[in-house]
Parts: structure tokens; C-alpha cells; sequence
């Protein structure tokens, strides 16, 4: 247990996602007092499958209505703010961008508005951006003076959130953090279109794993409860004056193209047999982006603990256990 987070307030949106569910778990861990934004019932979700659900403060109601998240600030008296809430899937964005925009950008400009009414209370806000938001970069990998150059609707979404939060730390002096991670990965992410995800399942199906792209796409990874680990950190560090305002990228630095990572998996899980059904059906992305992690290793002394096949293999005795119960 930290004894920086016992009995301390924290709020977390995305609380049923990826990340807000193993976030929301080492948060309950090291004794914080935990209240989630939860606009949909997840049943498969770890903050349910974990039984978190019994052990956090839930308000029921989607980043889209302001009034609902000023109160919340207010009457939980929360200190603590992780705004992990979004629509991260790229091809939802494609196919419904306004839906994108209101979530991801409106979204984010109400729950800031909201900590800065309650300034007296909010002490630190960490708002997860994503490696999208630096758009296509002649130059790679991206480090954190990267300009944001998003282009397509999730890409863009992502951008705008993250300008916005530094708006609201030049101006208001708010105390807010960005986060840039690459793309996570393990237990407990239900978007089977996702390449680690969807891949596991198809192998564990005894079926062909599908890459929508022509596989040469170019991504990098970190698996989520070394980002989980770093939304702590950096959390822990922000009144310090050289954090607090400050963006940060997590990733392993070790960029994969989708098919490299696709055979990868095929070989952890023995079914080498399973040849990729490579579609070359992918539009409306970036072809290649990968991050430094740098200054998150310098100024935080973060680093990944989990090796990448380690995770991977973590995500297979996962979603072997998920499948055998559903």
C-alpha cells in the first residue's frame, strides 16, 4: 500500500474500460476512496468482474452532462481526478464523429470546468490524451514537444482534449497533467476489434486472426497496468514544479507492426497454423507513429515492468479464463 493515496478522494471516469478498471483497482488497493462516472453497465467489465463495484462511490450519467459532474466534484469533496473517459475505438470515430466530438472534446472541457469551479477542493487532474494526437510526424518517434496534428475524427478528438487541458493550465493555472500512451493492451478489454484482443480470441477459437490494415502499420504498445502504474506516478509527483502542467508519453518504445505482433501471439499461443487474414481494408489512420518515453523515465523515474511478451502473455491466461466462463 502507498500511503500517499490512503483515505485519499479520487475521481475516475472510464471507470468501467481498459485502463479505469486496473486503475480503479490499484487506486482501492492503496486505500483511496474511489468514485467512478459509469454511464453504461459493463458486466464484463473488470470493475465488475472484480466485484469493485462494491468497494466505489458510482454516478450514473455520461461526460456530456456538466451539472452532473460539477456535483460530483462537489459532494464526494474529491482531491484527486482521472479523466480516462472516452470514445477510444477508431473506427466508432469514423463512423460517428459527432458522437466522438461530444464525448472526447465536450467531455473534457466539462469535467476541467468542473475542477476549476471546485479548485478549492481539486488538487490534480491527470486527463489521458493518446499517442493519435500528434496526428502523422515526419519525424519519429513523437516526444512531448511533438505538435498535436490530428486528422481524422478520433485523431482530431484527441488533439482538441489535449489542447484544451493545457489551456486550462496556461490560463487557470489548473493542476493538470496529459498523458500520451501508446496502444494498451490486457485483461479485461472487451473491444475485440482491437489487434491484441480480437487476435487472442480468433487463436483461442482455433480461427485465423483478422488485420484489417495491408499489417504494416506501425504502433507501439504498453501493457495496462504499467500505464496504470504510471497515472499513479505522475499523480504522486504533481506538486512538484517541474510535473504539474507537464504531458508525458508512456510506451515501451518498441514499436511492432500489427503483423509482427499478430505472429507474435500466434507463437505464444502455439497456433502458428492460423496465418493472418490480411484484408487491407483500414482507411482513416495513421500509418506509422511510435513514442519516446524519455521524459516520463527522467522526471518520474517510470519505467515498464512488464516485458512486452510477459504482458501478452498475462492477456492470454486472461481472456482463457474470460472464455471459459462465458
Amino acid at each position: 500500500m502507498n500511503a500517499f493515496w490512503k483515505n485519499r478522494r479520487c475521481f475516475v471516469t472510464g471507470a468501467t474500460g481498459l485502463l479505469g478498471g486496473w486503475l480503479t483497482r490499484a487506486l482501492l488497493e492503496h486505500g483511496a476512496e474511489v468514485t467512478v462516472l459509469v454511464r453504461d453497465r459493463v458486466p464484463a467489465s473488470n470493475l465488475h468482474r472484480l466485484g469493485l463495484t462494491d468497494q466505489v462511490t458510482a454516478v450514473h450519467g455520461a461526460l456530456e452532462e456538466y451539472d452532473l459532474l460539477e456535483r460530483a466534484l462537489n459532494e464526494y469533496e474529491i482531491d484527486t481526478v482521472f479523466h480516462l473517459g472516452a470514445q477510444t475505438i477508431v473506427q466508432t470515430a469514423n463512423r460517428n464523429p459527432l458522437g466522438t466530438f461530444r464525448a472526447n472534446i465536450a467531455g473534457t472541457w466539462n469535467l476541467l470546468e468542473a475542477a476549476r469551479r471546485n479548485a478549492k477542493l481539486v488538487r490534480r487532474v491527470l486527463v489521458a490524451s493518446s499517442d493519435k494526437a500528434y496526428g502523422t510526424a515526419d519525424v519519429l518517434p513523437y516526444d512531448e514537444a511533438t505538435p498535436l496534428r490530428g486528422q481524422h475524427p478520433y485523431d482530431v478528438s484527441k488533439s482538441c482534449a489535449d489542447l484544451i487541458a493545457q489551456a486550462y493550465v496556461t490560463t487557470y493555472g489548473l493542476p493538470v497533467c496529459v498523458t500520451r500512451c501508446g496502444n494498451l493492451f490486457g485483461g479485461g478489454d472487451l473491444n475485440f476489434n482491437r489487434i491484441v484482443s480480437g487476435t487472442i480470441r480468433s487463436l483461442l477459437a482455433g480461427e485465423r486472426p483478422v488485420i484489417r490494415s495491408d499489417g504494416q502499420y506501425l504502433r507501439d504498445y504498453i501493457y495496462v497496468e504499467d500505464a496504470a502504474t504510471g497515472y499513479l506516478t505522475i499523480a504522486e509527483q504533481m506538486d512538484r514544479g517541474d510535473v504539474a502542467g507537464q504531458a508525458f508519453n508512456l510506451s515501451y518504445e518498441q514499436p511492432q507492426t500489427v503483423l509482427a505482433l499478430t505472429e507474435r501471439l500466434t507463437q505464444l499461443l502455439g497456433r502458428t497454423d492460423l496465418t493472418p487474414d490480411i484484408r487491407n481494408e483500414a482507411s482513416g489512420e495513421i500509418r506509422a507513429q511510435h513514442l519516446s518515453a524519455a521524459k516520463a523515465k527522467r522526471l518520474l523515474g517510470w519505467q515498464p515492468q512488464v516485458a512486452l511478451d510477459e504482458g501478452l502473455t498475462r492477456t492470454v491466461t486472461w481472456y482463457r479464463d474470460w472464455l471459459r466462463a462465458h
